[in-house]
């Protein structure tokens, strides 16, 4: 008898922390256009750049995006119950996506929902690469359902910005 174990992964964007050396940024940035734009897997000079970026030591103070996630990522996993949790980011902060993953299926996820912080449509990171990851992970861990919550009922973010609004009304 198989025994189901679900996990949960918050995906956020990502933030360059304060201190980050600009042409660091703009390296991997044009680095990453290249390669998508010749559809090439990265090179050793972009992995080892977006690296060093994502492993920039943090603090609320020098990267408020990875605080505010982090307290989100709080709330939501005190109201799933008994899940296996984690966070993840899209870019300029760890982990990504992809560790997240490994991680939980190492704690012994079996069924694994990943959602985002990025609501609306249109949006290359939600709509473009986390499908893609899931789909190269897929293979990997062929025992393990990877599932993406998204896109988000439209209504259902009104409701909560609306929500928002009238508190400040």
């Amino acid at each position: 008898m198989t025994v189901t174990r679900r996990g949960v992964i918050l995906v956020g964007h990502g933030g360059i922390p304060k201190g980050c050396p600009q042409e660091l940024v703009t390296k991997l940035k044009r680095l990453e256009a290249q390669r998508r734009a010749a559809k090439l897997p990265p090179s050793a000079e972009e992995i080892e750049l977006d690296t060093k970026i994502r492993q920039m030591p943090r603090t609320p103070e020098t990267d408020p995006y990875q605080s505010g996630l982090e307290a989100v990522a709080a709330q939501l996993r005190a109201n799933l119950g008994d899940v296996l949790f984690a966070v993840a980011y899209n870019e300029f902060c760890a982990p990504t996506l992809e560790s997240s993953v490994e991680e939980l299926v190492k704690k012994g996820a079996t069924h694994i929902t990943v959602t985002t912080t990025m609501f609306t449509p249109g949006g290359s990171h939600s709509e473009v690469e986390i499908p893609e990851i899931l789909d190269h992970l897929r293979p990997q861990y062929p025992g393990v359902e990877l599932r993406y919550a998204w896109p988000f009922d439209l209504q259902l973010v009104a409701s909560t910005l609306a929500e928002q609004v009238k508190r400040f009304s």
